[in-house]
């Protein structure tokens, strides 16, 4: 009976707080809690248009910033990189409309794309490594210089896909060497490469599209995607991710020892990312020049201005991520490269000078004689 007389209690005073509730708000309480909750809920629609008109100025500047440098570019690039031949070569994740206009820009810095080639998935598929294990030492007799014996199989397949795309015939500088065309074959029939059309000569420098290039929020979103959908599959991105990197690394490497120039160009920077790799490593960062936020018109423009910096000696990091010494690279104007045969192998100015090549050579790989006084790469 006690427990019964208690529930009892306890229900009597709940209704009686809810009666007592129900009157005051009906009654004196009405006015001040309908005005407080109205007040509230027109400084929370104020403060949402505030931010909505602030959002919409910055995109205007935003867009009326890009439209400027789109507008100035040519004028920005005009000779940079004359009569200079550029190697692309694009990673996973790069936009395409990312990569349209730094063709046209490189075209506007009075340079010609010999080449684009994209470096597939199956360069990094973790079930295809016996394959290209085997496929980088069927290679082996095709380059030159020949890597260490114990360089690996992505130093390998970095120097086959370079020198495909820089190697000069000795006797023709205007001319593929031979090796370099079989190489790129061979890439092209295992699916590690792809490309629009084959290159008619050899490039002087390389520029290394590596995504993403997209924004950086874009990039997130997915990761959470994946993440929250699957924890395994989001640790095999991450996996494949940093081998994208490693492998852009390489390239990276082989590009400045075998051609005039090398520069890696990214979106906002990702952890990891090849950018980010390079800028964090203190010998590469010392070689390979870098540019982030390619995503937008100014990164593009550095990016082709790095070129030109790149193979008049200076080494640099651009942007506005971490690790960026300045937004954009000084502008240089390069006297046009004189291209002459060498009758045997050649080096190309603003190598490493690791001793592997032969003497004498200069700038990519070309056997050019140059006026670039200095270029050291």
């Amino acid at each position: 009976m006690i427990d019964f007389r208690y529930h009892l209690v306890s229900l009597i005073s709940v209704f009686m707080a809810l009666a007592v509730g129900i009157v005051l708000g009906a009654g004196p309480l009405k006015e001040s809690i309908g005005d407080a909750l109205t007040g509230e809920v027109e400084e929370l629609r104020n403060r949402s248009g505030d931010l909505r008109a602030e959002l919409d100025a910055r995109t205007t500047d935003l867009e009326q910033a890009r439209a400027a440098m789109t507008a100035l570019a040519p004028d920005v690039l005009d000779g940079v990189l004359t009569d200079r031949r550029v190697a692309v070569i694009e990673l996973a994740d790069v936009d395409p409309a990312v990569h349209e206009s730094v063709l046209t820009l490189v075209d506007q810095a009075d340079a010609t794309v010999t080449s684009a080639v994209e470096v597939t998935d199956t360069w990094v598929d973790p079930t295809q490594q016996s394959f290209r294990a085997s496929l980088a030492g069927s290679m082996i007799d095709f380059l030159e210089p020949v890597p260490a014996d114990d360089a690996g199989t992505e130093a390998e397949l970095a120097e086959a896909l370079v020198q495909s795309l820089t190697r000069a015939d000795p006797t023709d500088p205007d001319r593929l060497a031979q090796e370099s065309e079989v190489l790129l074959q061979m890439l092209l029939d295992a699916g590690l490469v792809t490309y629009d059309a084959a290159p008619g000569v050899p490039a002087d420098v390389v520029l290394l599209l590596a995504g993403p290039t997209v924004s950086l929020e874009e990039v997130e979103a997915e990761q959470e995607q994946v993440a929250s959908a699957d924890p395994e599959e989001a640790q095999a991105e991450t996996e494949q991710q940093e081998a994208r990197v490693a492998a852009g690394i390489a390239i990276a490497v082989a590009a400045q020892a075998r051609s005039g120039a090398a520069v890696v160009a990214g979106g906002e920077l990702t952890d990891p990312s090849v950018v980010r790799s390079v800028r964090q490593t203190g010998d590469l960062a010392e070689e390979i020049s870098t540019v982030d936020s390619v995503n937008e018109v100014a990164g593009q423009v550095a990016a082709v201005l790095a070129l030109g910096a790149r193979i008049d000696g200076t080494v640099g990091h651009y942007g506005f991520g971490a690790g960026a010494g300045t937004p954009m690279p000084p502008r240089v104007q390069l006297e046009p490269p004189v291209r002459v045969a060498t009758g045997e192998g050649t080096t190309p100015e603003g190598g490493t000078g690791d001793g592997e090549a032969d003497a004498g050579a200069t700038e990519g790989g070309q056997g050019e004689e140059t006026a670039d006084d200095g270029a050291t790469g």
